[in-house]
């Protein structure tokens, strides 16, 4: 009986402790660099699918925007894709307001269960105003240019009606 005691002791040395993850890093990782999926890279590293699908919808947002402003290709396509990029962008700024209210107990339990425990402070809550400012202006912007390009067209479209 005391050969096995050694034996299960050692296979837990051998297995490294996992790194927790900063509540204050992820944050800003979310409110600089969300759209580019980086705080879903940090938490779950390159396999990440969802911090992927951030990166793929801003490039798509990217390139639909490029091609409104050049004038090209189809304009169902290009808003499709511009709206795909907004989508990343303004879901990067709810994803930093998500991770920046957890409660710290909940915020250890999932992603720092072995570290020192979190103690959120004015820098998580200043970057959760700044992206409920940020994000919820975005928001607005983006809904009020595509309400003014769609009743804009219905006018246009109204006019040659007309003529």
């Amino acid at each position: 009986m005391p050969a096995a005691t050694p034996a299960r002791h050692a296979s837990t040395l051998a297995s490294p402790p996992t790194r927790g993850k900063s509540k204050l890093l992820t944050v800003a990782l979310a409110f600089l660099f969300g759209s580019l999926g980086a705080h879903r890279f940090y938490l779950g590293g390159l396999r990440d699918l969802y911090g992927w699908a951030h990166l793929l919808a801003l490039l798509a947002g990217v390139i639909g925007v490029a091609s409104m402003a050049a004038d090209a290709g189809s304009p169902a396509l290009n808003w499709t894709f511009a709206v795909a990029g907004g989508a990343s962008v303004i879901g990067a700024f709810l994803a930093a307001i998500v991770y920046g209210l957890r409660p710290d107990d909940k915020w250890d339990a999932r992603f720092n269960p072995h570290g020192k425990p979190t103690r959120s402070g004015w820098p998580v809550v200043i970057l959760v105003i700044l992206s409920l400012l940020i994000g919820t202006g975005l928001l607005m912007a983006g809904l009020a240019i595509s309400f003014q390009t769609f009743f804009e067209s219905q006018v246009e479209a109204a006019r040659a009606l007309s003529q």
